[in-house]
């Protein structure tokens, strides 16, 4: 109901220009202002609910304690413009540009080779940018801590942190690199088979080209709001929108006085709990609260006892406050203090923690709250304040589990929290465990106090409090009640485990599930903090007198590494490339580190991406209704509650499809029946964003459940639910081979995972006045598969439908087949209003709808020979297809053709199924097949060196393909480059040595484990068809001499365009700043091939490289005539002569084929090897693992450039370390996807990348096949991340042959913290209630 009252005028400022707002809507965030009303789009949308930090800018406000300006980091998805009155905002855009002036962070993260597809860069540079604004020189330590919040699915994180380390005042970096020499360079054996080390660059960018950093430089804070600041405005402050009033009172009085008119209403500062709530949940508030004006919240205060802190104060500054008094008091004052800081430094992201407010996360009570418990056993006190006056309550169990005896009064605010002072001979201790180390909610948290009685080692007081393991946040009081006078030893151990396993109980089917790990964290918490609190009193010093001559319980050495937790440390490392051979011409730039060619537009916000594109006339946006049911008849859909709403157009629904709607198994709308939770039913259209998708949830459909449901591939086999015929190969006798020899049954699953591409689907369709023509602009890696499945859906031909592609913010194989589908989708809307639409996915629906990589179950029976020699190889797989057939049977029979690896095994059987289940269709992602199925072959392996006694890489090396020899599928081929690429990774790793240095560690550390794994690799590429090699350019030379290049590829961030560019500027002998690039498009370049299967840059460079010689041939009569000319007069002379100067390039394809009756062929045109060793260290008390170093060795034969092909191998690398560690979708006994954004689905962020981490190409290889002898790398690296598992597993492994339990255990991939844990079984997992499975509803189910 809109307000009839006036609203207040909104001041603030966005990049130095005062913005007035005079109809501020407080449901409107900053982000939508930035894009929509100020047409800054250079601040993407990822998420909106800042967790991924691609929103990221700065926010500058005069302090009222302090009087200084505070600089700090935000992300916009979550600031609500009401909240900025008298703030300065700073943007990308404001921050440096191309057009004018580029800052140092743009220009050196670009330069560092920091952006691929470019879609998180502006919130990297905005996250390095106000680090610098607050300190000039940081430490590497202030550097990690500022880009926590921030995620990036293409690089790997390494080259932006190698970009904001020229930052850092003490870089803890190579000091010998500069000179092409390096400490890490080290091999076990000097002479390398690297050849000749000089023609070896390690230098990817040069430093010296920098420009300084100048901070005199800056944007000043505006006079004005500076004025306004020394004489604040003291009057309430209204902002009334359409569904919400927003209140901002100037003085205290004032807020309380509001507080009695609106006890409903919320207090809101930083949105970091209300925003997500109302996204996901849809609550809803229509009045709010803000106390940001109000100086009294923040203040802070000190007393000999205690520090009492403002509710207002952010968690940043709370932070802040507390390392202040850590470093002023003595140890044993601070003891809640350090424990409060250790959690602050892990819980959510800089931006979160700069914009969460300390009485906000007190206030919300979340269960899993990380500060909660700590605040709750160090006896915390809330300060309250009403009208009617103050008062104060515990933090206690009561107030955290909401009971309103304990609680606030509705008319009652938190003005200020008091943490009193620890004393003598008390411990406080924090713990907390997540699914990653950084900007994860956490599985279990906890708090730990003991007060022991002077001079003693018996407990005085005890306090326990958990979160995570309830509604609310648990205290153990019962326990700690009865272990009073009880002295601090194994006895006492025993006997509170036993307590808090009968006190902290979780039901069987609890919300989040993982119900046994967080039982087995309860415990495992308790003994670190028994372990910690022991270590404590040992000190000298501390025990004054033990009673009755006991002797102290001794800590054996190898327990005291179960106190420490893993540092988050900047990773080193080296990229070593071949340099260009000397008599290469400068201006060739062919096998040079040149830099993205959008790579500073990316850095600036500059580049323009689909969503960017300016809001067209008379524009409509669309929104999708989805299935709730995973198989169902739909009986009804209601439609007339949406389409009174205002704003709202109408409704597409399968009815309104001139043409095919999709295909007879795989429709594009419903229609009928539903086969899983996701499907689109219809799609509303309205005239904003905010309107369709409230018209969304007034659509109603009925409908009738139907059987079977299927959703795990158990199930489908069962039912022999399958959605093509099996695909086999066979060679040798595999049935004789097992008769001779020991034999291994094991199982494997391997989990799915979510593209997270930081763009979501996108695509805007504007229809022309004329000839039904269309133009769609789509975020894509086909544009011809959009505009043919466009043209038989409207029934138009393909000629009147132009897709263009600009570029691409992350593919990975998730826009190949999707982009088609929502494209038709929203063509029919265009089609039926005659307006321009725009579709753009939330993250929730899009990983909701759009599947993703294929989760896989297999199983494999293995004969072999003491000696670890293989004999014979059967293993059968199965994955899990979704609802449609999509890619799955392709998926199938690449798994089936790369299963072998690199091994010779003369008696092998592969076989595949696709299983048709309820869920989502699953499509093509990166390496597709190739990373789930050689998990299995690797499996293998490592359980034969276990049975023989053996290293796993003695087994792998026994194995491999020595000489010239021929696959499972008859294709020949030379290893001699793997074997290369293997010797060299075992060298250059210092393998054997790490393996002693490994074990010595392992003999030293009982509850922490390091692993070490080196696995070798040989990665088919392209597609196993030769009309998917084709590929064709267009170029032309314009008068002035200019070059427009365009060619089939999408630049997806793999910097297919800057390869174009190279291999053009070295055929037409051209520099590339007179070569230009403008957009993929299918009117240009017709009847293209997706970008996929790492083919793109070959083919395309192919026909690039025949259209500049059809070019030069042209000019080389004039050329001959006048050798001396500049290339701009011989251009001239071709133009006079009636020369054409535009040329078709066409590649026909590499030749690739394969008979699936006979199980033989030539499908791939070659393959790329490689080799991955990685260590890592476990903790194996909470599963936790630390990556502490990585070598990787790949085969790039003449690498075309290799700063970006060294960015390909790192980014899928580390894509397929997510896959294996820590990326798990989980799924309800109903179907529905739990893990949806950021929040609940962990992809690596910059804490994951390992300590030491070198990739080395390697040098002098030649590949005739291919454009210069280079080779395509963009999916390979994606399983040498599996060589992390394999270290996480030979861990793993040692503690269980340490504790004497079955070495074989099913693997399951991903290996998370909580299988980690629950595999490193002791005493603590022995001890823990188990349910049965048949007494309750689990919360999740396995699909794998």
């Amino acid at each position: 109901m809109p307000h009839l009252s006036r609203s207040d005028e909104l001041v603030f400022f966005v990049n130095g220009r005062k913005v007035l707002e005079r109809n501020a809507d407080p449901e409107v965030t900053l982000l939508t202002f930035l894009r929509k009303n100020l047409r800054l789009t250079g601040t993407k949308y990822v998420c909106g609910r800042g967790g991924c930090g691609a929103c990221t800018v700065m926010v500058s406000k005069h302090d009222p304690v302090s009087r200084k300006i505070r600089h700090f980091s935000v992300t916009a998805c979550l600031v609500p413009i009401c909240s900025l009155y008298g703030a300065a905002v700073t943007t990308v855009e404001g921050v440096g540009s191309i057009k004018t002036r580029l800052h140092p962070v743009q220009e050196r993260i670009a330069k560092s080779h920091g952006t691929q597809c470019g879609f998180c860069t502006p919130g990297m540079v905005m996250s390095m940018y106000t680090l610098l604004r607050n300190h000039p020189q940081p430490s590497e330590e202030q550097l990690m801590e500022a880009l926590g919040g921030n995620l990036c699915r293409c690089t790997g994180y390494r080259p932006i942190l190698e970009s904001g380390r020229t930052f850092c005042a003490e870089s803890s970096g190579c000091q010998q690199k500069g000179r092409g020499k390096c400490c890490l360079d080290q091999g076990e054996n000097a002479t390398s088979s690297l050849g000749g080390e000089s023609d070896i660059c390690t230098e990817l960018f040069a430093k010296d080209e920098f420009q300084p950093l100048d901070p005199t430089q800056e944007l000043i804070f505006p006079p004005e709001l500076l004025r306004m600041a020394e004489n604040p405005e003291k009057r309430t402050l209204t902002f009334h929108g359409e569904r919400v009033t927003w209140i901002s009172p100037g003085t205290l009085k004032d807020l309380l006085e509001l507080k009695v008119k609106h006890p409903d209403a919320p207090l809101i500062l930083g949105n970091t709990s209300l925003g997500p709530a109302k996204k996901s949940q849809g609550h809803f508030h229509p009045v709010l609260l803000s106390p940001a004006r109000i100086s009294e919240l923040s203040m802070v205060s000190t007393t000999s006892e205690g520090l009492t802190i403002g509710a207002g104060c952010s968690l940043a500054q709370v932070k802040d406050i507390l390392a202040g008094r850590v470093s002023e008091l003595p140890e044993e004052k601070t003891q809640t203090y350090r424990a409060l800081l250790k959690h602050l430094k892990r819980l959510a992201g800089q931006q979160i923690r700069n914009m969460a407010s300390l009485g906000g996360h007190i206030m919300s009570r979340h269960c899993y709250s990380d500060l909660n418990p700590v605040l709750a056993v160090g006896n915390t006190a809330l300060n309250l304040m009403s009208k009617e006056g103050t008062r104060q309550i515990p933090l206690d169990r009561d107030f955290l589990a909401g009971l309103a005896s304990a609680d606030l009064k509705p008319e009652e605010i938190l003005e200020s929290v008091y943490i009193p002072h620890s004393q003598r001979w008390e411990f406080v201790s924090a713990f907390r465990q997540a699914q990653c180390q950084q900007n994860a909610l956490a599985d279990v948290t906890a708090g730990m106090r003991v007060l022991f009685q002077e001079g003693t080692d018996t407990i005085e007081d005890l306090s326990l409090a958990y979160g995570g393991v309830g509604d609310a946040t648990i205290s153990a009081q019962k326990s700690c009640q009865q272990l009073l006078g009880r002295r601090w030893n194994e006895p006492m151990l025993d006997e509170a485990c036993r307590l808090l396993l009968d006190e902290v109980s979780l039901p069987g089917g609890a919300p989040g599930g993982s119900v046994e790990f967080k039982r087995t964290l309860v415990v495992s918490f308790f003994f670190k903090f028994y372990l910690e609190v022991l270590q404590e009193l040992k000190k000298p010093g501390k025990l004054l007198s033990v009673p009755d001559g006991h002797h102290f319980p001794e800590i054996s050495d190898r327990f005291l590494s179960a106190l420490e937790d893993f540092p988050a440390t900047v990773p080193q490392g080296v990229q070593r490339y071949q340099s260009v051979d000397s008599h290469q011409a400068l201006q060739d730039p062919v096998g040079r580190p040149i830099m993205h060619l959008s790579g500073l537009k990316h850095a600036t916000g500059e580049a323009i991406f689909c969503d960017d594109i300016p809001t067209v006339d008379k524009e409509l946006f669309m929104a999708l209704v989805t299935s709730t049911r995973a198989h169902a008849k739909i009986i009804s859909v209601d439609l007339s509650k949406a389409l009174e709403l205002p704003g709202v157009v109408d409704v597409i629904t399968a009815e309104d499809i001139p043409g095919t709607n999709g295909a007879e198994d795989d429709k594009l709308l419903a229609v009928d029946k539903v086969l899983c939770v996701g499907q689109i039913v219809c799609a509303v259209v309205a005239e904003t964003e905010a309107q369709a998708k409230r018209a969304v949830e007034e659509t109603k459909i009925a409908y009738e459940d139907l059987e079977p449901v299927i959703f795990t591939i158990e199930d489908a086999i069962k039912h022999s639910s399958f959605l093509c015929p099996e695909k086999k190969l066979e060679q040798g006798n595999v049935e004789k081979a097992f008769e001779e020899v020991d034999q291994i049954v094991e199982e494997v699953h391997v989990g799915g995972q979510e593209h997270f591409y930081m763009e979501t689907q996108r695509v805007l369709v504007i229809p022309k006045t004329e000839d039904k023509e269309l133009d769609i602009y789509v975020s894509t890696q086909d544009p011809a598969h959009v505009q043919k499945t466009v043209s038989s859906t409207l029934n138009i031909p393909i000629n009147r439908i132009t897709c263009h592609v600009k570029r691409v913010g992350g593919g990975f194989g998730g826009k190949v087949g999707r982009p088609a589908v929502l494209g038709a989708i929203a063509a029919v809307g265009a089609n039926k209003t005659g307006y321009p639409i725009r579709l753009v996915l939330d993250r929730e629906d899009d990983m909701l709808i759009t599947g993703g990589r294929h989760p896989l179950f297999g199983k494999y029976k293995v004969g072999f020979m003491n000696s670890g020699r293989i004999r014979a190889l059967d293993i059968e797989c199965f994955i899990n297809g979704g609802c449609t057939l999509d890619d799955s049977e392709l998926v199938t029979e690449f798994l089936i053709l790369k299963m072998e690896n690199a091994y010779k095994i003369r008696n092998l059987r592969f076989r595949g199924r696709a299983c048709m289940t309820n869920l989502p269709s699953n499509t093509a992602f990166r390496g597709f097949g190739f990373p789930q199925g050689t998990l299995v072959t690797e499996s293998c392996i490592t359980a034969v060196a276990a049975k023989c006694g053996l290293l796993p890489e003695k087994v792998r090396e026994k194995n491999m393909y020595k000489t010239v020899d021929k696959t499972i599928y008859k294709q020949a081929f030379n290893p001699e480059p793997l074997i290369r690429c293997w010797n060299e990774c075992l060298d250059k790793s210092s393998f054997h040595s790490r393996r002693m240095q490994v074990a010595e560690f392992n003999k030293k550390n009982y509850w922490r484990k390091r692993g070490l794994a080196v696995v070798p690799m040989k990665f088919s590429v392209g597609f196993a068809a030769t009309s998917f090699h084709q590929a064709a350019a267009l170029v032309h030379i314009y008068t002035d001499g200019s070059v427009l290049v365009t060619h089939g590829g999408n630049e997806l961030g793999q910097g297919i365009h800057t390869k174009m560019l190279q291999v053009a500027s070295r055929e037409l002998k051209v520099p590339m700043s007179h070569m230009h690039i403008c957009e993929t498009s299918t009117a240009t370049v017709p009847n293209t091939i997706a970008t996929a299967a790492s083919i793109g840059s070959d083919v395309n460079g192919r026909a690039v490289q025949n259209a500049c010689q059809i070019l030069l041939k042209r000019l080389e009569p004039i050329i001959k005539k006048n050798p001396e000319g500049t290339w701009e007069d011989w251009i001239e002379a071709a133009f006079e002569q009636r020369i054409s100067l535009s040329a078709t390039g066409y590649f026909r394809g590499y030749e690739a084929f394969m008979d699936w009756e006979k199980g033989e062929g030539d499908p791939f045109p070659y393959y790329v090897y490689g080799a991955a060793s990685s260590e890592v260290e476990v903790d194996c008390l909470t599963g936790a693992h630390k990556k502490i170093r990585t070598d990787i060795v790949m085969d790039a034969c003449c690498s075309l450039n290799p700063a970006i092909d060294i960015g390909q191998i790192e980014g899928s690398f580390t894509q397929g370390m997510g896959l294996y560690t820590t990326e798990e979708l989980k799924y309800s006994p109903e179907g529905v996807l739990y893990s949806r954004g950021p929040d609940d689905y962990k992809i690596p962020t910059i804490t994951d990348v390992p300590e030491e981490f070198n990739v080395s190409l390697l040098p002098s290889s030649q590949t005739p096949l291919t454009i210069y002898s280079s080779k395509g790398l963009g999916e390979s690296g994606m399983f040498l991340g599996s060589s992390v598992f394999f270290a996480i597993a030979d861990a793993v492994a040692t503690a269980r042959r340490e504790r004497d339990i079955a070495e074989d255990f099913t693997v399951r991939s991903p290996a998370t913290p909580e299988r980690v844990r629950m595999a490193c079984a002791d005493r603590f997992t022995e001890m823990i209630p188990r349910d049965d499975p048949k007494t309750f509803k689990p919360w999740s189910i396995p699909i794998a």
